[in-house]
């Protein structure tokens, strides 16, 4: 009798296994499960460039070389520029310190925040520019042929908002 309690038991330090198994295979559940959100769905593994964010469908209906060309050519002129207003991350670091100003001063920090408005203003007209210029200079069919690629990321995009518009 002694002997079928001993066996219906099982010891702590299995029991202590199986609680760290189940653990361990919660954990890589979870990691595969991190995985596949971040790195599945729309984007083929990858988050869009600043280039596609900003452009949208416009710069993502171009082929790799011409997104890579226009990249290239709006970081030249960008460079090129005579404007001396501080960059980005001057104008974030600014900004901090004037939300951290006591009293708070809340004309420079709209001072500060139209400022930033105003560069991504202006790195978006940069980009315009450029990717027109590049428009310009393609040929019928390969203008014919983006503005086909361009038709139908507008498709995919209404899709996808009357998708999530539903749900």
């Amino acid at each position: 009798m002694a002997e079928q309690q001993s066996m219906s038991r099982p010891k702590p330090w299995v029991r202590a296994l199986l609680v760290a198994s189940l653990a361990l295979n919660l954990a890589v559940a979870g990691l595969a499960a991190g995985w596949a959100l971040r790195h599945g769905g729309d984007h083929a593994g990858h988050h869009p460039s600043r280039l596609d964010m900003a452009g949208g469908p416009l710069t993502r209906a171009l082929s790799d070389a011409d997104r890579r060309e226009i990249g290239r050519a709006m970081r030249e002129k960008w460079r090129a520029r005579a404007d001396t207003a501080p960059g980005i991350g001057e104008s974030f670091d600014a900004l901090v310190i004037d939300l951290r100003a006591v009293p708070f001063d809340a004309d420079r920090v709209a001072a500060q925040m139209r400022a930033q408005r105003d560069g991504f203003a202006a790195r978006f007209e940069m980009g315009q520019e450029v990717l027109l210029t590049h428009l310009a200079a393609m040929s019928d069919a390969d203008r014919a042929a983006y503005a086909d690629r361009l038709e139908a990321q507008i498709a995919e995009y209404r899709a996808k908002r009357e998708k999530h518009m539903k749900d």
